[in-house]
């Protein structure tokens, strides 16, 4: 609690250093929120081999500031209510990602959602501008595959990583079109707006995961008067510049481990139970550096840890792969499988298709989203190093997060203005905003809840959920029956309100891993992703 006080006092002078574009926050949103022009209706059919969905496209701009600019077709679908006769209207399901598709959240809800949630509301989701089956950004799969190593040893590696990103950028735009750089959340806020008004709703019920609670931030800032309730699990924080985002992510991570090595000295089926697993850990770290793990790194161990701490089911398999490893036996692909939230480089989503068989001449590459979102800026090696020795103190066994050090490499040199630079929240809507986070959160990390709530102030409200992992949602009864309470009849938690841990079942319910899947959904990469 110590380290998370320390760290919540320097955030918040942090956030006071953060570095936006030229356009400021309040010019943009000033733009953003102008009367939308009407999108075009919608031709819903039974999505394919979902009988009981529909699906359909939403035309809208591709510039909202310039709907003359052309137009371009969003991916929707449409899960009507099981009982008509007391539907409330319509629940969005927001993805996380960036590249998450709320289209596969609505056909995935029964699995993942309460019974009586899909009762009372049309549950509904699009596939975020850019992503999916929205006119997705696509990059050459070879020029991915050539991402340098996001590790950057000196300052011809950080020249190296410059062009790089100058080089990808040209080519995304090139392949993707002028959407490509505007691609932001921001735009799709207004997006979701048009969707509301084709649909004839008055006002939406909101639920996103992970990165979709910036969309839902952003909606509920820019058309406050069309939110009946929102709630944002495992929420971003778009306040943060450089060293805050890269400082909180990597706290995260060592709390996360902390975590880990607190279970194993609890229970017994934890394979390094009884032994000293820091200095464990820190001898695997050394022979991945001396290359005694075979082709492992030990950014990719890292990695590894990351994606294991997104759901404490992991635990058990994540102390197998550190037996497999001591051992010097090869683990398996599946083993190694969960490696990082946020991509360590491009060439993440390259190796991502051919691990699926589907190796081609173009990728997508859902991360420019990212980029527009957040300007996150580092003027030289230098300033890289300074921040990496930085990291290294916040987290000794850790080092760092890959969640930290792969978004400020892979938007390197983004050019300014960004469409959607960050700021602080200004929300004022009739029900408080509900924020849901775990204490124990390895990527979108509680003290991002904490300012937050901040933000919001009496338009907000934080329920703490005491244990691990990431998305809220199903673990346990006391984070589902608040969250579904506050959704059907806007009951709002008192403040203050705590929901207890929940230990990892060795069996753990099968729909709670899906929800976490479905919201995360690259393969192998939680947090970041396109459709799978």
């Amino acid at each position: 609690m110590r380290r998370l006080s320390a760290l919540l006092s320097g955030l918040l002078v942090s956030v006071s250093l953060v570095i936006v574009s030229p356009v400021s926050p309040a010019a943009a949103a000033a733009t953003a929120s102008t009367a939308t022009p009407a999108a075009g209706p919608i031709d819903w059919a039974p999505c394919p081999q979902f009988p009981d969905v529909e699906c359909g496209t939403l035309t809208v701009p591709i510039d909202w500031n310039d709907p003359a600019a052309g137009t371009f077709g969003v991916g929707v679908a449409r899960r009507k209510a099981t009982d008509q006769a007391a539907r409330i209207g319509v629940l969005v399901l927001g993805a996380g990602g960036p590249g998450g598709s709320g289209v596969n959240l609505v056909l995935g809800s029964p699995h993942t959602f309460s019974p009586e949630l899909l009762r009372r509301f049309d549950v509904v989701g699009l596939d975020p501008r850019g992503t999916n089956r929205s006119h997705p950004v696509v990059c050459s799969t070879e020029l991915l595959r050539q991402a340098p190593d996001p590790l950057l040893k000196s300052q011809a590696d950080f020249d190296r990583a410059l062009a790089y990103n100058e080089r990808l950028r040209a080519d995304c735009r090139a392949r993707t079109g002028p959407l490509f750089d505007h691609v932001d959340s921001l735009s799709t806020a207004a997006d979701l707006d048009a969707f509301r008004a084709a649909l004839g709703e008055e006002r939406l019920t909101y639920w996103g995961g992970s990165y979709g609670t910036l969309l839902g931030q952003l909606y509920a800032e820019r058309y406050p008067h069309r939110v009946r309730a929102s709630t944002l699990d495992s929420t971003m924080d778009h306040s943060l510049g450089t060293r805050a985002f890269m400082d909180t992510e990597t706290w995260a991570a060592q709390d996360a481990f902390d975590e880990f090595v607190a279970w194993c000295a609890r229970d017994e089926r934890c394979l390094q139970h009884g032994r000293d697993v820091r200095a464990f850990w820190r001898n695997l770290l050394a022979r991945a550096d001396r290359g005694e793990l075979g082709e492992l790194t030990a950014s990719e161990l890292i990695g590894a840890a990351v994606g294991h701490f997104y759901d404490p089911a992991n635990w058990l398999p994540f102390s197998q792969l550190l037996a497999e490893l001591d051992a010097g036996r090869a683990p398996s692909p599946d083993a190694l499988a969960l490696t990082t939230g946020l991509p360590a480089h491009p060439a993440a989503q390259a190796q991502g298709q051919e691990q699926q068989g589907q190796a081609q001449e173009v990728s997508r590459y859902p991360f420019q989203i990212f980029c527009l979102d957040f300007r996150l800026p580092v003027r030289d090696y230098r300033e890289f190093a300074g921040h990496m020795r930085r990291q290294a103190r916040i987290a000794p066994d850790m080092r760092y997060s890959p969640l930290s050090l792969g978004p400020v490499v892979s938007c390197l040199g983004q050019p300014d203005p960004i469409p959607n630079p960050q700021h602080r929240l200004k929300v004022r809507t009739g029900t408080p905003v509900l924020v849901v986070n775990a204490l124990h959160d390895p990527a979108t990390t509680y003290p991002w809840a904490l300012s937050i709530a901040r933000q919001l102030g009496r338009s907000g409200r934080l329920l703490t959920y005491e244990g691990w992992g990431h998305i809220g949602y199903g673990r346990g009864d006391c984070v589902t029956a608040a969250t579904d309470a506050y959704l059907l009849s806007r009951t709002v938690p008192a403040r203050g309100a705590r929901c207890p841990a929940v230990p990892p079942a060795e069996n753990p319910p099968a729909e709670n891993r899906t929800l976490r899947e479905l919201v995360t959904p690259l393969p192998g990469t939680p947090g970041w992703g396109l459709n799978r």
